[in-house]
């Protein structure tokens, strides 16, 4: 479960997710809030710069000190500046998530020719949308096992890295 340390150096990614549909009386809910904080937590280890509105916002605690222009202005802006778009797509008793925002920035990524690398159960859940689940006939799309993410971090990074056409250095 070891991450190649600075494999992901001057590469910015933005990491999304739900926040809205995730919360819960007290904050996020644990599974969601583990899935999302091991995403950042393994991209910040790689070396990679993370834009996360989880982090920004305390993973919901000040999520309503921010006004929805705030949002749509400040998530655009980092889409912009990404180099990755890595959404978090997570799946509770057999059905996606639903997260609306996260499917706006996945329209911004496409439109914008950000590679995409997307972590959610695959195959994909039967409650995903279509849209979501061709996505990788018109964007650069790729999208990796949750479960298998979190076996073995390094898949993310060598699915960032081949979305940027790299591979891995030996360290």
């Amino acid at each position: 479960m070891s991450v190649i340390p600075d494999a992901l150096r001057g590469v910015t990614l933005f990491v999304g997710g739900p926040i809205q549909h995730a919360l819960v009386p007290g904050g996020m809910t644990a599974p969601i809030r583990e899935s999302l904080s091991l995403t950042i937590d393994l991209s910040r280890r790689a070396g990679a710069t993370v834009l996360s509105a989880h982090v920004a916002e305390r993973f919901g605690a000040d999520t309503a000190s921010f006004t929805p222009e705030e949002v749509s202005v400040r998530d655009y802006a980092w889409m912009r500046e990404c180099d990755v778009f890595v959404p978090v797509l997570p799946v509770l008793d057999g059905t996606l998530l639903r997260t609306d925002g996260t499917h706006i920035e996945l329209g911004w990524a496409s439109a914008l020719g950000r590679p995409i690398v997307g972590i959610t159960d695959q195959p994909f859940a039967d409650s995903a949308s279509h849209l979501l689940k061709g996505l990788a006939q018109v964007a650069a799309a790729t999208f990796l096992s949750a479960e298998k993410v979190a076996a073995d971090p390094a898949l993310l990074v060598d699915g960032v890295l081949a979305a940027l056409g790299r591979t891995r250095t030996a360290a």
